[in-house]
């Protein structure tokens, strides 16, 4: 066999890869897929409250439209301890357990110790009050509006 030169085995060397070399892809790929899945988990929290509120909103509508339409007063009944609530004629709704309910509503629509209610009149008005919908560092707050009984879905701040 013929002598090498010094080229052809430094060339040869620099084929593969190193152990460290390796290592130090994998703990680089590692470190990618765990900050993209915590920020996909944070995506998925953010949507999942806000998915709740269009939901609540949903049955805060229903209820008032049910008022107009029955000319009777009809009411959203919510369980803060439990955090649940329940529109006329339909199935009570449980929120996520990662969920915390917060109801702000008239001294007088406050039916025990954690329950409410938010009431819809045939005119359209309502009692008025704000729900607010908190999981992690997201929130969302659904105010109903006493005069008009318009209710709306906006971001809101985690407040302790």
């Amino acid at each position: 066999m013929a002598p090498r030169s010094a080229a052809e085995v430094c060339h040869r060397r620099t084929r593969g890869f190193t152990l460290i070399e390796l290592i130090m892809v994998l703990m680089l790929v590692a470190l990618v897929i765990t900050v993209a899945a915590v920020s996909l988990t944070r995506g998925l929290s953010g949507a999942k409250v806000r998915a709740a509120g269009q939901d609540l909103v949903a049955a805060l509508r229903y209820t008032r439209a049910q008022a107009i339409v029955t000319h009777k007063q009809q009411s959203l009944e919510l369980d803060v301890d439990k955090r649940s609530y329940i529109a006329p004629r339909r199935k009570e709704v449980q929120l996520p357990k990662d969920m915390q309910l917060r109801l702000l509503t008239a001294a007088e629509e406050q039916t025990g110790q954690s329950t409410g209610r938010v009431r819809f009149y045939p005119d359209g008005s309502s009692t008025g009050g704000r729900i607010k919908l908190v999981a992690g560092a997201r929130a969302w707050d659904v105010e109903i509006a006493w005069l008009t009984g318009e209710v709306r879905l906006r971001e809101g701040e985690v407040t302790p």
